[in-house]
């Protein structure tokens, strides 16, 4: 610019440097003031004076540290040669002080902050320039901020919870006590750390769980609150444990920042979930065999029992006691051998009462009247829709002997195709319902009956021989009848007792001709046969008179044991040979008295206790004609 040539001033400008200087100290919102090299005020700008609550005309000429800086914030006496006002044009230097207090007219003070900048003019320090804010709001407001974080970091110390916050990267930003604790971790060792690759990389079902679908990063993401209540996460040392979490995102003037998230160690909760599930499944199992234990019950009750108590005292039947005496408090499998109508049922509830599982049922399954097809379900039960008629789960009798005592009666009729799933029963103690894959597990003993010989059926591949030995560990001998006739008087009382009990009549008198009709007959329906005979003639008896209506089979037994030559020539044993010899004289004489019918309502089978099958073959055997009879 040419020597010539002025500086152009526009119009309504400052017309001068001390007129642009006069309107900034009017018009700045700080309060600042000069003073000399004495500390004397010069001069004071209007906002100066409103803050102190002196005019400027009080405040010029007079030592402003005097009037407003002469006491420390903590009420000390500030001295002028330590304060940083007059040091700045002492050592020429600007001070900056954050947190003082100045005084007011009335008394009163507040805290200001402050610069204090030395005035130089050709190298020479005049005085100093003071500017400063009332900074009483602003430090309230830090106090408050601080307090609130204080009382926000003591929240997130203490809290039982798991806290962390991430930003928008998904890096942590803070983490709690309680979080760095279930995670395995150091506070330090999760700040700044990308969390989801930490603790939450996996699935529940081990499966990788991406960034991309993870709740906690969508928070920030979509700006909404995201709950989760079945994850887990995983520790440092590589475990994991399951978890709910809550991921909250932040937002600061409408702008998402990142998300915090509260998480809980819930493995306590979901082993009492699981407890209580397992609880409640355990009572809906209960209630189930219960129920069928009920239903069973009830069936047992209309069924017919031949006795209550085993009645005799006979050398043969104290010989069968005895063995129930010595096998009941074991655990031991029984296999009770004997014809029809002895009383093997007697004698396995004889076993189950005096044995430690007397408390648990004895569950009763006659293996002679369940159709081939049913086997399986009537044994381990079923799952409703697993065959055409299963229209709801059904219970099996083994299952509801679990703690207890099964009875198979007949056992030598199971097919052998389905022998060896209860041997699988008896050797490991489990089975699976039809239609169902769970493995169930059962306690229970086994007390079984025939009135086949096993070993033969064995010989012919119609029993399994491991099954054989697993049920034959203790065998007990149902005497028959005739083999124990000391016995009849007292059976015969029992049964006109219960009988008469039973139909409401008034008990009839047994006369010693009555005792010596029943002990000349042979008996081959056994004790059960023994019933009938004595309800029949109490049924048509007249009077207080009992009259049985038996064949003559004294003789009849003799005609048949002559008739049996060829038996005896065979080289059997005596007591085989009588054994035969009486089967002949009882299927005899009960042909005789149904005037030949074999099977159906008062036939010889029925009259026996046997099947019509079975007698078949007896006849054939016995080589014994009904038409020669």
């Amino acid at each position: 610019m040419a020597q010539s040539e002025q500086p152009k001033v526009c119009k309504n400008s400052f017309t001068s440097v001390n007129a642009m200087g006069d309107l900034i100290l009017e018009a700045a919102g700080e309060g600042i003031f000069g003073i000399d090299c004495n500390g004397v005020t010069i001069f004071a700008n209007p906002a100066a004076a409103e803050m102190t609550g002196w005019s400027i005309e009080e405040l010029t000429g007079k030592k402003s540290h005097d009037m407003l800086h002469h006491t420390k914030p903590d009420g000390s006496t500030f001295h002028a040669c330590d304060c940083p006002i007059h040091a700045a044009f002492k050592d020429g230097a600007v001070h900056h002080v954050d947190d003082e207090i100045f005084w007011r007219k009335d008394g009163s003070h507040f805290l200001v902050e402050y610069t204090s900048t030395p005035v130089k003019k050709d190298g020479e320090l005049l005085g100093a320039v003071v500017v400063f804010n009332d900074i009483t709001k602003r430090k309230r407001e830090q106090d408050e901020i601080r307090k609130i974080y204080t009382e926000n970091q003591l929240i997130l110390q203490s809290a039982g919870e798991g806290v962390y916050g991430l930003c928008c990267e998904g890096k942590t930003t803070f983490v709690n006590p309680a979080a760095a604790n279930m995670l395995g971790y150091e506070v330090e060792e999760l700040k700044g750390q990308p969390m989801h690759a930490l603790l939450h990389h996996t699935h529940a079902d081990g499966s990788e769980y991406r960034n991309t679908d993870c709740p906690i990063y969508a928070a920030f993401k979509d700006g909404s609150v995201h709950h989760v209540e079945d994850e887990v996460f995983w520790r440092k040392d590589g475990s994991s444990f399951p978890v709910e979490y809550t991921s909250t995102p932040i937002r600061q003037d409408g702008k998402l920042l990142g998300a915090v998230v509260v998480f809980n160690d819930i493995t306590e909760r979901k082993q009492a979930e699981q407890e209580l599930k397992q609880a409640y499944e355990e009572v809906e199992k209960m209630k189930q065999r219960l129920e069928a234990e009920n239903t069973y019950l009830q069936e047992e009750i209309r069924t017919k029992h031949n006795f209550k108590e085993i009645v005799g005292q006979s050398y043969a039947i104290k010989q069968v006691l005895n063995q129930i005496e010595l096998v009941a408090p074991t655990m031991a499998n029984v296999l009770i051998i004997g014809e029809s109508g002895t009383g093997k049922e007697l004698i396995a509830r004889a076993i189950h009462d005096r044995s430690e599982r007397s408390d648990r049922p004895l569950i009763r399954v006659n293996c002679a009247a369940i159709p081939h097809e049913l086997f399986e379900s009537e044994f381990f039960g079923h799952m409703r829709g697993s065959f055409t008629g299963a229209i709801k789960n059904r219970t099996g009798r083994f299952e509801l002997a679990d703690g207890g005592t099964i009875f198979l009666d007949e056992v030598g009729e199971i097919p052998i195709d389905l022998q060896s799933k209860l041997l699988r029963v008896l050797q490991e103690g489990q089975f699976e319902r039809v239609g169902d894959e769970t493995t169930r597990t059962v306690d229970v003993r086994i007390i079984a009956a025939t009135n086949r010989d096993l070993r033969k059926e064995v010989e012919k591949g119609n029993f399994r021989e491991d099954l054989y030995f697993r049920l034959n560990v203790f065998p007990v001998e149902a005497v028959p009848l005739r083999d124990r006739l000391d016995d009849i008087p007292l059976l015969a009382e029992h049964f006109i007792e219960l009988i008469c009990n039973r139909i409401n009549r008034e008990s009839p008198k047994l006369t010693n001709a009555n005792v010596k009709q029943l002990q000349t007959y042979a008996w081959g329906g056994n004790i059960r046969e023994l019933q009938n005979v004595i309800e029949r003639a109490i049924i048509v008896g007249k009077g207080n008179r009992l009259i049985f209506n038996l064949p003559k089979n004294k003789n009849e037994h003799i005609d048949a044991v002559q008739d049996t030559v060829n038996i005896a020539d065979s080289g059997l044993p005596y007591n085989e040979i009588e054994r035969l010899a009486r089967d002949k004289v009882n299927i005899i004489a009960a042909l005789r008295y149904t005037k030949g019918k074999i099977s159906g309502a008062e036939g010889a089978a029925e009259l026996l206790g046997i099947k019509p099958t079975t007698l078949a073959s007896r006849m054939k055997s016995l080589e014994i004609d009904k038409r020669d009879i």
